[in-house]
């Protein structure tokens, strides 16, 4: 299983994304409303957020950093703070981020699918 494969199966399922034409993590884009879910399952997992890039009517919005917030990528503070930052300043836009899903819990998930079978 592949990090992109964990995202898809735990993170992403059950979401819209936006961008149809998405091949990395990064690339998936998601309303509002399933970001939040991305974001609430993400802390669940301890999936680190290293960024969160923001659109409004397909031209780029903004941006955040867990550098701009002094925290690490896996502190759910910062992109919780963030996100609600961008949520407050504009509605309706889309929301993508960059991951870095811990290799032991890729590792883990897949031996457990394995067994499965």
């Amino acid at each position: 299983m592949t990090s992109l494969e964990f995202l898809q199966q735990n993170v992403f399922h059950d979401l819209t994304n936006l961008n149809k034409k998405a091949e990395k993590p990064e690339d998936f884009k998601f309303s509002e409303e399933d970001f939040k879910k991305v974001l609430e399952r993400a802390s669940y997992f301890g999936i680190a957020i290293y960024s969160i890039n923001t659109w409004a009517k397909n031209t780029s919005f903004g941006a955040s950093m867990h550098q701009d917030h002094n925290k690490k990528a896996s502190d759910k503070r910062w992109y919780t703070k963030a996100f609600n930052t961008f949520k407050h300043r504009q509605e309706g836009l889309k929301y993508a981020a960059t991951y870095k899903v811990p290799p032991k819990l890729v590792s883990r998930f897949s031996t457990a699918a394995s067994e499965e079978e």
